[in-house]
């Protein structure tokens, strides 16, 4: 009883109706972290600290699949370190892709990185039925594990985001929450996030409100070390690990996947003042990424730099807006990358 007290005064009624409908979920199973920490660490969680590259989806003029140029990319993230792939996000446009062109990318992926690096497969949107077929799709093409964003538009509360979480991580593909305030409309809040941590299968976080006050609280609210947490905002990742994440899933890296991971591991390891020296160059790089809508900025930046064919992005995105590419060609020349 006494146990119970504590974990009622220590979160918000909402956080603690979530608390109880996760020990529900879990009552059959190990718990949580304890049942992770006992197994082999790989299996349990297939993420690595460090870089994860927000992957660009290549198109041709005509909208379709790129996949010569996919197959470049992916060569090229395996040659440069990149830790770990995050495809068919919103960086990959996978909001405008059908199910069968979805498989096309994740078979390419797969036949390139499997067993060389990680990959994350962004399977989130606001129908649940819709996100479980694409984490099924994910599991029999043999990825590694999903990233899933707090539904979007509808603005659920905190314990149906809960549940959401909770129950997507039961197909047994190892989860990452995708915490994105500013696209979803609604912020997944820390002590939350902690609650969906002790599901066995939920690994990780990508968080992208940019508020850096987040990570240490978060990293004493979660239950143990082997949860990663990653940035998803290029300007202050690095910061971000330096208050204890893990690691960042970049958008930059599609353009500069190397210096990524040297920042990344150098900023793991302590190594401040290295991560602040590789950093530097790329500082106006991460921000112009953002001049329009991404991806649009990061595929104009690959096509100049000659990694990929076109800049093509599906509508309801387009083209560059050309006053916008002196911007980018002074950041990319900054960067040492043209």
């Amino acid at each position: 009883m006494r146990l119970l007290v504590l974990v009622v005064t220590s979160f918000s009624i909402t956080s603690t109706w979530g608390f109880f409908t996760a020990w529900e979920r879990r009552s059959t199973r190990p718990f949580g972290r304890v049942a992770l920490q006992a197994s082999n660490s790989d299996e349990i969680n297939p993420m690595k600290p460090g870089s994860t590259v927000a992957l660009i989806t290549p198109m041709t003029n005509t909208g379709d699949i790129d996949v010569p140029s996919l197959r470049k990319l992916l060569q090229l993230h395996v040659a440069e370190g990149t830790d770990n792939l995050c495809v068919l996000g919103t960086t990959g446009e996978a909001s405008v892709m059908t199910m069968n062109e979805r498989e096309k990318v994740l078979k390419v992926v797969v036949e390139e990185a499997k067993g060389k690096i990680p990959i994350l497969v962004g399977t989130g949107t606001i129908d649940p039925n819709n996100v479980k077929a694409m984490t099924q799709q994910a599991i029999d093409l043999g990825c590694d594990a999903n990233l899933v964003v707090c539904p979007y538009y509808v603005k659920p509360p905190q314990r149906a985001l809960i549940s959401h979480m909770t129950t997507m991580a039961d197909m047994e593909l190892p989860l990452v929450i995708y915490n994105i305030p500013g696209r979803t409309g609604i912020d997944l809040k820390d002590e939350n996030i902690a609650i969906c941590a002790e599901h066995e299968n939920i690994i990780g976080l990508k968080d992208a409100t940019g508020d850096l006050s987040r990570v240490t609280s978060m990293r004493k609210l979660l239950a143990g070390d082997d949860f990663l947490m990653y940035s998803g905002d290029d300007a202050t990742s690095m910061e971000f690990v330096n208050l204890g994440g893990d690691g960042c899933i970049s958008v930059t890296a599609n353009l500069a996947p190397g210096k990524l991971h040297e920042i990344m591991i150098a900023a793991k390891e302590g190594r401040t003042a290295d991560a602040e020296a590789a950093n530097k160059p790329l500082e106006l790089l991460h921000d112009k990424l953002f001049v329009e809508a991404n991806p649009m900025p990061a595929k104009w930046c690959a096509q100049r730099m000659g990694l990929i064919e076109t800049a093509h992005a599906r509508p309801p995105l387009c083209s560059l807006d050309p006053a916008y590419e002196p911007e980018l060609i002074e950041a990319l020349q900054a960067a040492g990358l043209i």
